[in-house]
């Protein structure tokens, strides 16, 4: 089968931190891919990734603009193009019939969810982050655990379990974060890199009141107007002020997307000739 890159259609799921730095290595390198989203998700790295294309209709990630396509039929001609990464929000099984990409990356990064058997939807399946495991779910899965592992190709087994605090910067760990206290819908007239002091009220999920847990930049805020579910990461702070990291690829999501593409060329020299 002789196919060259741009003509290997790739379908990323999830426009978070880590599906968007796997879009991002993946068309750099030459290769057509489209993310998959939901109509609002919850992201809060929305500047480290290509989220606020689905609110904004195009988002730009480290020189690369992804641009939201409404209608299936324009995917073709955003494909060939080749000057974005295309954006889907539609329904997810009409996507595929369309597109028949052939390989599938999960970057959902649903941590507490169990995922779905995905092993035929694409010649090649690949899942990012816990629950996956290799042969059953998908058909490869990609250690997202921080540590020497991270971005290790798994061909046989399971992905860490999900453990630890997130990042500590500055002393700081799970107390930089805000997590939704009720279902409700997220309101906030802040953005990412707004200043914020301990205490001060940020944002509200319907009439509960989220106050900024320390005193730093926000690295991290849900969209306004968006539905979250209890438990939701919507806030997230950076406590150092004059150097906070709030957009651009991070090292983490890198790593992760060198161990898809490093999967991906492996597979590619045993399956196209």
């Amino acid at each position: 089968m002789n196919r060259t890159k741009s003509s290997l259609r790739i379908l990323v799921r999830g426009s978070n931190d880590v599906g968007s730095a796997v879009a991002h290595r993946l068309f750099k390198a030459g290769y057509s891919v489209v993310i998959h989203e939901m109509p609002r998700p919850a992201t809060t790295r929305r500047r480290m990734s290509f989220t606020d294309a689905v609110f904004d209709g195009h988002a730009s990630l480290d020189g690369i603009e992804a641009r939201l396509i409404k209608r299936s039929y324009l995917l073709r001609d955003a494909l060939v193009s080749d000057d974005c990464i295309p954006v889907f929000i539609k329904d997810f099984h009409g996507l595929l019939n369309t597109l028949h990409p052939a390989i599938l990356v999960d970057a959902r990064m649903r941590k507490h969810l169990q995922p779905e058997v995905q092993l035929e939807l694409a010649e090649l399946t690949i899942g990012l982050g816990p629950n996956f495991f290799a042969g059953e779910t998908t058909d490869i899965a990609i250690e997202t655990s921080r540590g020497e592992a991270l971005g290790q190709i798994i061909e046989h087994g399971a992905t860490s379990l999900l453990r630890g605090d997130p990042l500590k910067i500055d002393g700081h760990a799970r107390d930089r974060y805000v997590y939704a206290p009720v279902a409700g819908t997220f309101h906030t007239s802040f953005q990412i890199g707004d200043s914020v002091t301990q205490g001060q009220e940020i944002a509200r999920v319907d009439s509960t009141t989220l106050l900024a847990p320390l005193t730093g930049i926000l690295r991290g805020l849900t969209h306004d107007g968006v539905p979250v579910p209890p438990k939701t990461k919507i806030i997230e702070i950076d406590p150092r002020i004059h150097n906070a990291q709030i957009e651009g690829i991070a090292e983490r999501p890198a790593r992760i997307a060198d161990g898809v593409f490093t999967a991906i060329q492996n597979w590619e020299v045993n399956h196209i000739h």
